[in-house]
């Protein structure tokens, strides 16, 4: 059974900054892509950033500048450095992880149950 767990969110003010650390546990073969999503008070789910297992970034635009997501292989783990935070930052973050399943000889895509992110004005 694969897990995964967020940590990091918090209350922060306009302008301070949090880092969200996600770690994936249980039997884990391979992991491809890795990403973090947030959704918001009636909003829909969307991604803000996603990361491939050699590295290659991709961000949304709303956040492009002010945050940075990284992973530590070795470490099943993946990282979002955020910056400059804003009242609209405010979200549940997700993260989510597509980890090798051997009985279906594909990556499925796994999520964690989220931490809250709250900036304040």
């Amino acid at each position: 059974q694969v897990q995964l767990a967020e940590s990091g969110g918090g209350l922060v003010q306009a302008g301070g900054s949090l880092r969200l650390s996600c770690v994936a546990s249980g039997t884990i073969y391979s992991i491809n892509d890795m990403g973090w999503y947030r959704q918001a008070p009636g909003k829909q789910r969307e991604l803000v950033a996603s990361i491939t297992n050699g590295g290659r970034t991709n961000y949304a635009a709303s956040v492009e500048g002010r945050i940075t997501i990284s992973r530590d292989n070795a470490k099943n783990t993946v990282y979002l450095e955020m910056n400059s935070l804003k009242p609209e930052d405010t979200a549940v973050y997700y993260c989510k992880a597509d980890i090798f399943n051997i009985d279906q000889a594909r990556y499925v895509g796994h999520w964690g149950q989220g931490t809250l992110v709250t900036v304040s004005s």
